[in-house]
Parts: structure tokens; sequence; C-alpha cells
């Protein structure tokens, strides 16, 4: 094939250059906005009243995609699936001592509950919380079967690599770890929000899809965190075709709900085992100087 670049535009680095200053203040659908408050007005994705100005991270992130932010303690974060097949695969690092990061099994061990919904703590293996879930209006999550790996998708679509048109999630966590200066021995399986997972009586797993377009889940951090999300399809998913739709990410600071978190004003009373992993969370902050 006969290249037609030395003819275009951009076949100069002048004319690299003018192109690409061209493009500067344009926007696109699936985008990180920066600064946040640049973000377009979506119903239902931020609260009502809230200002633009307040917004922390503001995202939308493409199917197959992956996003990644460091954010502060008691910064309030909603995923939103706009509109009805995302999965947003989600792993959390202790920002100051990332060594210290979302352990699933205490996550769902420690609570007396496997099924995430509101007031359920995501925590560490310090006996630490990492995070509460304050608002959810899905219902379909699952904590049990982490998140899709390449050999999975190579089998089932083909394809597994991050640039492919059906990227395993692990790839793409891996990606947002890079990031951040950590690996693969740093991914210990994720929970994954808007597609359900339950267990039936024989102990298999029954995948129930998702709750429909427009449902949200929000996050209340309690530490400094590294926020990893993978929005790929889930691994359970029976469909043959890769599926999977936009997620949109919105974090804004909100230090007084962790307040409102303890005083049971948020999410009701919480269940004792959550209320010792707050104080263990505290007392850390506090030996270190943060608190």
């Amino acid at each position: 094939m006969t290249s037609t670049t030395s003819g275009s535009a951009t076949a100069t680095t002048a004319g690299a250059r003018a192109h690409a200053r061209a493009q500067h203040g344009r926007t696109a659908d699936l985008m990180r906005h920066v600064p946040p408050a640049s973000a377009p007005a979506a119903p239902g994705v931020v609260p009502d009243g809230l200002s633009a100005e307040a917004l922390r991270w503001a995202e939308t992130v493409a199917p197959g995609g992956y996003a990644t932010a460091v954010l502060a303690r008691g910064t309030r974060l909603r995923l939103t699936d706009r509109d009805g097949a995302a999965c947003a695969s989600v792993l959390l690092h202790r920002a100051d001592s990332p060594h210290e990061r979302l352990n699933v099994a205490d996550t769902v061990k420690v609570p007396w509950q496997a099924y995430l919904s509101a007031g359920h703590p995501l925590l560490s293996g310090f006996g630490r919380v990492l995070a509460t879930v304050v608002a959810d209006t899905s219902g379909q999550h699952d904590a049990l079967t982490g998140t899709t790996t390449r050999e999975g998708n190579l089998a089932r679509y083909g394809a597994a690599a991050p640039e492919s048109g059906s990227p395993a999630g692990r790839e793409l966590l891996t990606l947002g770890a890079l990031k951040h200066g950590l690996g693969v021995r740093d991914l210990p399986p994720s929970v994954s929000f808007f597609q359900g997972v339950r267990v039936r009586a024989d102990g298999s797993f029954e995948w129930l899809g998702s709750a429909g377009p427009g449902a949200s889940v929000d996050l209340l951090l309690h530490v400094d965190t590294v926020v990893l999300l993978a929005n790929t399809a889930h691994p359970l998913d029976p469909r043959p075709e890769f599926t999977c739709s936009p997620l949109e990410v919105r974090a804004w600071a909100a230090p007084g709900d962790l307040h409102r978190l303890v005083a049971g004003e948020l999410v009701g009373p919480l269940g004792p085992e959550h209320v010792q992993a707050i104080a263990n969370t505290d007392a850390d902050l506090l030996a270190r100087g943060v608190l």
C-alpha cells in the first residue's frame, strides 16, 4: 500500500505540532476531564446541588478501558453504570503504604456477608477499613469471582490484550498499577460492581447480570487511596460476544461523611466488626500523625 502521509498536514514537525495544538480543548464522550469541573453535567452522576468545582476526579471510562487516581481520605467516589452493561473491577491500595491493599477474603468474612451493598466495609488484610459502600442503587455486585484473565479471554473471545476488542481485567489493572510503581505481585483479587453473582445451594455460581442503566454505587474512603478500575466484561458473563458499556466516575471531598458514617447517620448503625475496623484505621492514622 502506498503511503499518503507525505502530502498530509502532519508530514512535517511544524504541521504535526499545529495539528496537535488544534486539538486543545476538544472533548470526547469517553475521556478524563481535566480539570474535573469541566466534565459535562449528567443527571444522577453527581448529587443534586454539588458544584462542579467540588469534583476531584471526573472520567468516563470506555468499555474495555481502565482508570486510576490517588484520592484523599474523606473522598466520596461514585461509579455509575450509564448504559447498563458496565462492570467495574476495583482494587484499592493504601497510598502511603501500598503493601496494604484490598483483601477480598476479609471483606466478605469479617462482616459476615458475601454480597456487597450499602454499609459494607472494604477491608485490608490488617484489620482496617479502606472504604465503605455508603450508597447503592444497583445491588448487583460480586466479591467472589474476581476479574477476567488473559487465559480466560483468549479461550472465550480469542483476544485478551489491553489494546484488543476484549481486554482482560487483570491486564488492564496491571497497566493501572504500573502507573503507581506497582506490579503484578501487587494485584490481589478484585471486587466487581454492576454485574451480580450469587452462590447456589450446591456451591456453584449464578451470574445475575446488571440492574440496568443508571445504577450507581458510592464508596467513602477512610485512607488516602490508590484506586484502580478496569471496565470490562464479567468473567461469568455467558454472552458469546464481549459485552461492556461506559462507566462514569466522579469523586468529591466529603470528609464530614466519615463522622456521619460512624454516628449511624449515613447508612444506619454499623456492625461491631465494622466499628472495630474503623477504630483500627483511625488508631493507625493517629500513630502516623495524620489525625
